[in-house]
């Protein structure tokens, strides 16, 4: 099969649908599939690549200096005075493609897709669905995101967030709309963004997790050398946080419960992996607080290295609110970490209350506190979670997803089939009439 795999967000960005983009692409050409990638450019120039078997074709593209690009680290914000000035642009900004129909047409018809699978709702993705409209091609579209993860970076957009986000959610659901076959990566994440009402939706919506590679994680002994590398202690309690380092995570009411935490657990550490626009904000945080000393920001962590800190952790806490799924929370729970989680977006379908993990209420510093010293103290309970949390990541391979996506790419050519049929029907009626 040849699929077309576009998306505005793609490796080395480091968010979960860049990864999951990513590691679609690698699984699918290593079933034997004929894979294209189209992504913006992350040097601004048009180019094409091949590795893993994946041909990735990249957009001439320019930056948005409002946000940033989830590549290069976010450097410190400037002060005058001992001042934070306010952050108005960066200067590694992300990568948008600009008019990259003209481009992807020439691309494609060359390619010669069975099937377009879009992940995203930004210029790629309108560009990707001109076509499929244009050039009749089946189209699948996977949903990633909740409208907060945009209006929640921009402090610009708070006075009308509400309108925007109620916009925004009516405009990514018109990307589900408007395929042969939809998915999400849960249930929940489907109900928020999908009128009650599937009949009125006319498109299929599956949900279908993420998947994570599961033989590259597991509850192994950590190699020495990462405690050293990373700044580790051996002999302390770690607990970790993956992801980006931006507001809309609200990593800083873990830093807050973290603070208590020390009160009870004096020994324990708050390991941050990530970058992005809060970390500065945070490290200020951990310093008014007095606890700097025992919360260590590692920045961004790759394959094979992530793999060993979240052997070396002893309990996984996020306070994100608005996750679709969450490819971290797998991650934890296939190496066998208890969770401490809030019970909002879709995380309970990963952090499952008293069963793998402590779901909190969402900005309750209080619970979040009495949640870790709890996992903390009790090495049981650790143990128990633990087992638990092996059982429900194996629910979310990798190799499950990637074998559903070839079923449904199936699905909508024939969808595709029957509906270009219907029409090129209808068509013969009215010109006999």
């Amino acid at each position: 099969m040849r699929i077309a795999i576009t998306s505005d967000l793609y490796y080395p960005m480091t968010n979960g649908v860049a990864v999951f983009a990513h590691n679609l692409a690698k699984g699918l050409a290593k079933q034997g599939h004929e894979v294209l990638v189209i992504c913006p450019s992350f040097n601004g120039k048009h180019h094409r690549a091949k590795r893993d078997g994946v041909t990735t074709v990249y957009m001439r593209s320019m930056r948005f200096p409002f946000y940033p690009d989830q590549i290069n680290d976010v450097p410190e914000a400037k002060e005058v005075l001992g001042v934070s000035l306010p952050r108005l642009a960066y200067r590694h900004g992300l990568w948008l493609a600009i008019e990259p129909y003209k481009a992807m047409k020439k691309t494609l018809d060359r390619f010669h897709p069975d099937v377009i699978h879009n992940q995203t709702a930004e210029t790629i993705a309108i560009a990707a669905r001109r076509y499929a409209k244009r050039y009749d091609v089946p189209m699948v579209s996977t949903g990633h995101a909740y409208p907060d993860n945009i209006t929640g970076q921009l402090k610009l957009l708070r006075p009308i967030k509400r309108p925007l986000d109620a916009a925004l959610r009516t405009y990514m659901a018109s990307f589900l709309k408007h395929s042969e076959y939809a998915t999400m990566p849960t249930e929940m994440a489907i109900d928020d963004l999908v009128p009650k009402n599937r009949k009125r939706f006319k498109v299929a919506v599956e949900p279908l997790s993420n998947g994570v590679d599961l033989s590259k994680f597991g509850p192994k002994k950590p190699v020495a050398k990462i405690y050293k590398k990373y700044h580790l202690p051996t002999n302390r309690p770690i607990v970790l946080y993956v992801g980006r380092v931006d507001p809309e995570k609200s990593i800083s009411n873990v830093v807050l419960a973290f603070a208590n935490v020390l009160e009870k657990v004096p020994q324990a550490v708050l390991a941050i992996v990530g970058d992005g626009t809060d970390r500065q904000h945070l490290a200020d945080l951990a310093e008014s607080l007095g606890i700097e000393g025992s919360v260590k920001f590692l920045g961004r962590v790759y394959p094979p290295d992530i793999m060993e800190i979240y052997r070396a952790a002893t309990v996984f806490a996020t306070a994100s609110e608005t996750e679709t799924q969450g490819i971290v929370l797998i991650e934890a729970a296939a190496t066998g970490l208890p969770l401490m989680a809030v019970d909002a977006g879709a995380v309970r379908e990963l952090c499952q209350n008293k069963k793998n993990g402590i779901l909190c209420h969402p900005g309750d510093i209080d619970e979040m506190t009495t949640a870790l010293v709890k996992l903390l103290k009790n090495d049981d309970l650790r143990a128990r979670y633990g087992e638990e949390s092996l059982k429900i990541a194996k629910k979310h391979d990798l190799n499950v997803t990637l074998k559903r996506f070839e079923e449904i790419y199936g699905e909508a050519i024939k969808l595709k089939g029957k509906a270009s049929s219907k029409a090129r029907f209808g068509l013969l009626r009215r010109r006999k009439k």
